[in-house]
Protein backbone atom coordinates (compact mmCIF):
# COMPACT_ATOMS: atom_id res chain seq x y z
CA UNK A 1 0.00 0.00 0.00
CA UNK A 2 1.55 3.56 -0.74
CA UNK A 3 2.29 6.07 1.68
CA UNK A 4 -0.65 8.87 1.64
CA UNK A 5 0.71 12.50 0.95
CA UNK A 6 -0.94 13.28 4.37
CA UNK A 7 1.77 10.94 6.23
CA UNK A 8 4.80 13.40 5.86
CA UNK A 9 2.77 16.00 7.35
CA UNK A 10 1.18 14.31 9.93
CA UNK A 11 4.26 12.89 11.39
CA UNK A 12 6.00 16.92 11.29
CA UNK A 13 3.16 17.72 13.85
CA UNK A 14 3.82 14.86 15.48
CA UNK A 15 7.10 15.97 15.97
CA UNK A 16 6.19 19.39 16.61
CA UNK A 17 4.04 18.23 19.13
CA UNK A 18 6.67 16.16 20.53
CA UNK A 19 9.17 18.82 20.89
CA UNK A 20 6.88 21.35 22.73
CA UNK A 21 6.60 18.30 25.06
CA UNK A 22 10.17 18.68 25.36
CA UNK A 23 10.59 21.56 26.60
CA UNK A 24 9.95 23.92 30.17
CA UNK A 25 7.68 26.13 28.45
CA UNK A 26 6.29 27.69 25.01
CA UNK A 27 9.09 28.33 22.49
CA UNK A 28 8.92 30.31 18.81
CA UNK A 29 8.15 28.95 15.59
CA UNK A 30 11.67 29.93 14.60
CA UNK A 31 12.91 27.58 17.48
CA UNK A 32 10.69 24.22 16.44
CA UNK A 33 12.01 25.15 12.95
CA UNK A 34 15.46 25.11 13.55
CA UNK A 35 15.18 21.76 16.05
CA UNK A 36 13.05 19.69 13.34
CA UNK A 37 14.95 20.89 10.58
CA UNK A 38 11.60 22.50 9.10
CA UNK A 39 10.85 25.62 6.46
CA UNK A 40 9.51 28.54 8.47
CA UNK A 41 6.28 28.69 5.90
CA UNK A 42 6.16 23.94 6.72
CA UNK A 43 6.26 25.19 10.59
CA UNK A 44 4.33 28.22 10.57
CA UNK A 45 1.30 25.79 8.59
CA UNK A 46 1.44 23.19 10.78
CA UNK A 47 1.39 25.08 14.04
CA UNK A 48 -2.13 26.69 12.31
CA UNK A 49 -3.36 23.63 11.89
CA UNK A 50 -2.53 22.60 15.34
CA UNK A 51 -3.77 25.42 17.11
CA UNK A 52 -7.00 24.97 15.12
CA UNK A 53 -7.31 21.46 16.63
CA UNK A 54 -6.75 23.14 20.12
CA UNK A 55 -3.41 20.83 20.40
CA UNK A 56 -1.25 24.03 20.84
CA UNK A 57 -1.96 27.32 21.83
CA UNK A 58 -0.59 30.36 20.42
CA UNK A 59 0.67 33.43 22.70
CA UNK A 60 0.69 36.23 20.58
CA UNK A 61 2.41 38.77 22.76
CA UNK A 62 4.83 36.41 23.45
CA UNK A 63 5.28 35.26 19.45
CA UNK A 64 5.76 31.77 21.13
CA UNK A 65 3.61 28.29 21.22
CA UNK A 66 2.89 25.67 24.00
CA UNK A 67 1.06 22.79 24.28
CA UNK A 68 -3.38 23.12 23.94
CA UNK A 69 -6.28 21.44 26.20
CA UNK A 70 -6.19 18.76 23.95
CA UNK A 71 -3.58 17.12 24.36
CA UNK A 72 -4.42 16.99 28.18
CA UNK A 73 -7.69 16.09 26.96
CA UNK A 74 -5.78 12.87 25.22
CA UNK A 75 -3.45 11.88 28.22
CA UNK A 76 -6.43 12.00 30.60
CA UNK A 77 -7.92 9.20 28.15
CA UNK A 78 -4.71 7.41 27.77
CA UNK A 79 -5.06 7.14 31.81
CA UNK A 80 -8.78 6.09 31.46
CA UNK A 81 -7.78 3.26 29.21
CA UNK A 82 -5.04 1.64 31.17
CA UNK A 83 -2.86 0.81 28.35
CA UNK A 84 -0.18 -0.23 30.02
CA UNK A 85 -1.61 -2.87 32.65
CA UNK A 86 -3.69 -3.80 29.20
CA UNK A 87 -0.65 -4.44 27.57
CA UNK A 88 1.56 -5.78 30.39
CA UNK A 89 -1.05 -8.50 31.85
CA UNK A 90 -0.43 -11.04 28.59
CA UNK A 91 3.23 -10.25 29.60
CA UNK A 92 3.15 -11.38 33.23
CA UNK A 93 1.17 -13.87 32.63
CA UNK A 94 3.90 -15.55 29.74
CA UNK A 95 6.45 -15.10 32.34
CA UNK A 96 4.38 -16.67 35.80
CA UNK A 97 4.00 -19.81 33.78
CA UNK A 98 7.86 -19.93 32.63
CA UNK A 99 9.32 -19.48 35.92
CA UNK A 100 6.10 -20.48 38.10
CA UNK A 101 6.54 -17.14 40.67
CA UNK A 102 4.53 -14.14 41.22
CA UNK A 103 5.60 -11.44 38.54
CA UNK A 104 4.75 -7.64 39.02
CA UNK A 105 4.59 -4.41 37.45
CA UNK A 106 5.39 -1.24 39.10
CA UNK A 107 5.47 2.41 38.27
CA UNK A 108 7.44 5.36 40.11
CA UNK A 109 5.28 7.85 41.48
CA UNK A 110 7.46 10.31 43.29
CA UNK A 111 9.44 9.16 45.83
CA UNK A 112 7.60 6.00 45.63
CA UNK A 113 6.90 2.51 43.76
CA UNK A 114 3.18 1.86 42.76
CA UNK A 115 2.46 -1.59 42.10
CA UNK A 116 -0.42 -1.55 38.71
CA UNK A 117 -0.41 -5.26 38.25
CA UNK A 118 -0.18 -8.89 39.82
CA UNK A 119 0.15 -12.10 38.16
CA UNK A 120 0.20 -15.58 40.70
CA UNK A 121 1.56 -18.67 39.81
CA UNK A 122 -0.81 -21.75 40.39
CA UNK A 123 0.17 -22.02 44.17
CA UNK A 124 0.39 -18.20 44.73
CA UNK A 125 2.72 -17.29 48.17
CA UNK A 126 1.30 -14.89 50.24
CA UNK A 127 3.14 -11.27 50.19
CA UNK A 128 3.13 -7.97 51.53
CA UNK A 129 3.56 -6.24 48.55
CA UNK A 130 0.03 -6.13 46.36
CA UNK A 131 -1.70 -3.57 43.19
CA UNK A 132 -2.36 -0.53 45.04
CA UNK A 133 0.15 -0.48 47.14
CA UNK A 134 2.91 2.18 47.57
CA UNK A 135 6.55 1.67 48.24
CA UNK A 136 9.53 3.88 48.89
CA UNK A 137 11.30 3.50 45.79
CA UNK A 138 14.91 2.91 46.84
CA UNK A 139 14.00 -0.52 48.19
CA UNK A 140 11.85 -2.93 46.25
CA UNK A 141 14.27 -4.29 43.68
CA UNK A 142 11.11 -2.55 40.73
CA UNK A 143 12.14 0.50 42.10
CA UNK A 144 15.76 0.55 41.78
CA UNK A 145 15.45 -0.86 38.51
CA UNK A 146 13.75 2.13 37.50
CA UNK A 147 15.89 4.88 39.52
CA UNK A 148 19.03 3.20 37.68
CA UNK A 149 18.41 4.78 34.69
CA UNK A 150 17.11 8.23 35.83
CA UNK A 151 19.65 11.12 35.70
CA UNK A 152 21.50 12.08 39.41
CA UNK A 153 19.92 15.12 39.46
CA UNK A 154 16.65 13.56 39.65
CA UNK A 155 17.52 10.95 42.05
CA UNK A 156 18.84 13.12 44.35
CA UNK A 157 15.69 15.53 44.00
CA UNK A 158 13.49 12.69 45.09
CA UNK A 159 16.28 11.83 48.12
CA UNK A 160 16.66 15.28 49.44
CA UNK A 161 17.50 13.89 53.11
CA UNK A 162 17.67 10.90 55.05
CA UNK A 163 14.04 11.00 56.76
CA UNK A 164 13.01 9.86 53.11
CA UNK A 165 15.33 6.65 53.79
CA UNK A 166 13.15 4.68 55.95
CA UNK A 167 13.66 1.16 56.12
CA UNK A 168 11.25 -2.03 56.83
CA UNK A 169 14.18 -4.84 57.91
CA UNK A 170 17.29 -4.32 58.56
CA UNK A 171 18.32 -4.18 55.05
CA UNK A 172 18.55 -1.22 52.48
CA UNK A 173 20.56 1.78 51.56
CA UNK A 174 20.52 3.96 54.17
CA UNK A 175 21.97 7.38 52.59
CA UNK A 176 22.08 8.88 49.23
CA UNK A 177 25.90 7.70 48.70
CA UNK A 178 24.96 4.41 49.63
CA UNK A 179 21.78 4.26 47.03
CA UNK A 180 24.24 5.80 44.25
CA UNK A 181 26.46 2.85 44.74
CA UNK A 182 23.67 0.33 44.71
CA UNK A 183 22.07 1.54 41.82
CA UNK A 184 25.18 2.16 39.67
CA UNK A 185 26.07 -1.60 40.12
CA UNK A 186 22.53 -2.14 39.28
CA UNK A 187 22.85 -0.34 35.91
CA UNK A 188 26.08 -2.30 35.32
CA UNK A 189 24.76 -5.57 35.66
CA UNK A 190 21.10 -4.79 34.05
CA UNK A 191 18.69 -6.14 36.65
CA UNK A 192 17.96 -4.95 40.32
CA UNK A 193 17.96 -7.42 43.45
CA UNK A 194 16.10 -6.80 46.54
CA UNK A 195 16.88 -9.51 49.25
CA UNK A 196 14.64 -9.56 52.45
CA UNK A 197 14.68 -5.43 52.32
CA UNK A 198 10.75 -5.74 51.90
CA UNK A 199 9.98 -9.05 54.08
CA UNK A 200 11.90 -11.25 55.45
CA UNK A 201 12.46 -14.77 53.36
CA UNK A 202 11.71 -13.13 49.74
CA UNK A 203 13.33 -11.45 47.28
CA UNK A 204 12.86 -10.63 44.52
CA UNK A 205 14.50 -9.91 40.60
CA UNK A 206 13.33 -6.69 38.29
CA UNK A 207 14.32 -5.04 34.87
CA UNK A 208 12.85 -2.06 33.66
CA UNK A 209 10.94 -1.28 31.08
CA UNK A 210 11.19 1.64 28.37
CA UNK A 211 9.29 4.56 26.96
CA UNK A 212 10.21 5.88 22.88
CA UNK A 213 12.35 8.35 24.65
CA UNK A 214 14.24 5.54 25.95
CA UNK A 215 13.45 6.75 29.84
CA UNK A 216 12.05 3.93 32.22
CA UNK A 217 8.38 3.81 32.27
CA UNK A 218 7.56 0.95 34.24
CA UNK A 219 9.68 -1.99 35.37
CA UNK A 220 8.66 -6.23 35.45
CA UNK A 221 9.76 -8.16 39.09
CA UNK A 222 9.76 -11.69 39.95
CA UNK A 223 9.86 -12.55 44.07
CA UNK A 224 10.46 -15.83 45.35
CA UNK A 225 10.82 -17.49 48.85
CA UNK A 226 14.65 -16.76 49.83
CA UNK A 227 16.42 -16.63 53.11
CA UNK A 228 19.92 -15.99 53.90
CA UNK A 229 21.76 -14.87 57.10
CA UNK A 230 23.05 -11.53 57.44
CA UNK A 231 22.50 -8.88 55.34
CA UNK A 232 22.30 -10.59 52.31
CA UNK A 233 24.33 -13.63 50.76
CA UNK A 234 25.42 -11.56 47.44
CA UNK A 235 22.90 -14.24 44.97
CA UNK A 236 21.89 -12.35 41.91
CA UNK A 237 20.00 -14.65 40.41
CA UNK A 238 20.98 -14.57 36.42
CA UNK A 239 19.30 -16.89 34.88
CA UNK A 240 15.91 -15.49 36.76
CA UNK A 241 17.20 -12.03 35.82
CA UNK A 242 17.17 -13.66 32.04
CA UNK A 243 13.27 -14.01 32.04
CA UNK A 244 12.38 -10.79 34.01
CA UNK A 245 14.68 -9.15 30.96
CA UNK A 246 13.04 -10.87 28.52
CA UNK A 247 9.37 -10.13 29.57
CA UNK A 248 10.73 -6.24 30.19
CA UNK A 249 11.98 -5.65 26.89
CA UNK A 250 8.82 -7.21 25.03
CA UNK A 251 6.50 -4.82 26.99
CA UNK A 252 9.03 -2.16 26.29
CA UNK A 253 8.34 -3.36 22.61
CA UNK A 254 4.56 -3.39 22.82
CA UNK A 255 4.79 0.41 24.03
CA UNK A 256 7.01 1.23 21.02
CA UNK A 257 9.81 2.36 23.42
CA UNK A 258 13.31 1.75 23.27
CA UNK A 259 16.71 1.21 25.09
CA UNK A 260 19.73 3.41 24.61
Amino acid sequence: MGESSDVPALRRGLAILRALAGRPGPVSAGVLARELDLPRSTTYHLLAELVAGGFVVHLPEERRYGLGVAVFELGSAYVRHDPLERLAGPVLRRLVDRVGRTAQLGVLRGGELLYLIKERPSQPQTLVTDVGVRLPAQLPASGRAMLAHLPAAQVRAMFPSSERFVLRTDRGPRSLPELRRLLAEERRRGWAVEDGVITAGFASVACPVFDHTARPLAAIAVTFRHDCEGPGCGETWPNLAGEVGRAAAELTSRISGRTG
